[in-house]
């Protein structure tokens, strides 16, 4: 039997209006004398006084990093300098970018790394997979989070579609345990029952309180602390298998061939619907559920052409031969592509 190794975050945290904490938090975790802050402008704008308050409080010395994109140039020019400061804990804050770019620092340097989300549009603020710019079309494996603090209150405070985004990103997991199990079904690959069930919880707590979600509006707390949950069955994995299938693999053909169209969870949540439909699934269900939570379900509502869709789902296994997904049972032509996306309506 093949060993894996599990890395857990150490210490998680969820507030509301708890930002205060923040310095607190950073002693209870490792007694940092300096850290290295990572963020965007924006996110700058915003919190930066209240995060300086806050540990400054604690007696703690910080150096800022502004992330303007997740190319591999700027990243490395940031982990240069990350370097300089000789910190004891690396932090990223932000929507996504700042926090993976944080993580993929903190795992090239060795040093530990603590994520503090801005918005939850997607899993990473608790998982060890980064998405940056490179020549893999997937995400990579770093470093898991050794703290996750979250104030619900800045999660509120940005657009509601990157909340909808994450439901979209926590339905996913109904596809992507499925295919896990037939990874461990047709190559023998490990499968955990643990982590594929709390992946599943995580998307089943989206799936029943949807309909209350459409009536009372989204609620920020529920979704963020299914996303944490979906980041640690990653951890507990060793792999992404839990959080990523098909639906990932037509996500990333996407990035691939219309950059910069769509969020992550839409473009997952649109994937999980043709490819609950492959699989046997209630793909109705899904559908029902993303309209419930305010998640696009077609291509036209992200911008994308019919074309595209049935491209990225002619090259969507090829970007990952080696996962074994539904995909590799289909033979996936221009016109099965067009069938599938037709009957789904997604275009």
């Amino acid at each position: 039997m093949k060993s894996h190794t599990m890395e857990l975050p150490r210490l998680i945290k969820i507030g509301e209006k708890n930002i205060e904490d923040f310095g607190d938090f950073l002693n209870l975790l490792n007694r940092p004398k300096k850290v290295s802050l990572i963020s965007g402008i924006n996110v700058q704008k915003v919190l930066k006084i209240k995060i300086e308050k806050s540990i400054k409080l604690k007696k703690i010395k910080f150096v800022w990093h502004t992330s303007k994109d997740n190319q591999i140039k700027t990243l490395k020019s940031i982990q240069k300098d990350v370097k300089k400061d000789n910190s004891d804990l690396i932090i990223g804050i932000g929507g996504g970018r700042s926090v993976d770019t944080a993580k993929l620092i903190s795992y090239n340097l060795g040093k530990p790394f603590v994520s503090l989300p801005t918005a939850a549009s997607h899993d990473g603020m608790a998982s060890p997979f980064v998405s940056v710019k490179s020549d893999k079309p997937h995400s990579i494996v770093a470093s898991a989070p050794m703290g996750v603090f979250v104030d619900i209150d800045i999660i509120k405070k940005a657009p509601a579609k990157l909340l909808a985004s994450g439901c979209g990103d926590l339905i996913a997991n109904i596809i992507a345990v499925k295919d896990w199990q037939l990874g461990h079904k047709k190559k023998k690959e490990y499968y955990g029952r643990y982590a594929a069930d709390l992946a599943m919880m995580s998307a089943k707590i989206v799936m029943e309180n949807s309909s209350s979600f459409a009536k009372k509006g989204l609620d920020a707390r529920v979704i963020v602390e299914g996303l944490i949950s979906a980041g640690v069955a990653s951890c507990i994995a060793g792999s992404s298998r839990p959080c990523s299938g098909a639906e990932h693999l037509f996500s990333h053909a996407l990035d691939k061939i219309a950059p910069g169209i769509g969020l992550h969870g839409e473009k997952c949540g649109i994937g999980s619907i043709m490819m609950a439909k492959l699989q046997g699934q209630d793909w109705k269900k899904i559908v029902k559920t993303l309209k419930n939570v305010g998640a696009p379900t077609t291509a036209k509502q992200i911008g994308l052409k019919p074309e595209i869709i049935i491209k990225a789902l002619t090259i969507a296994q090829e970007l990952r031969p080696e996962r074994y997904t539904v995909l590799k049972q289909t033979k996936m032509t221009k016109k099965r592509a067009f069938n599938l996306a037709k009957s789904t309506k997604v275009i």
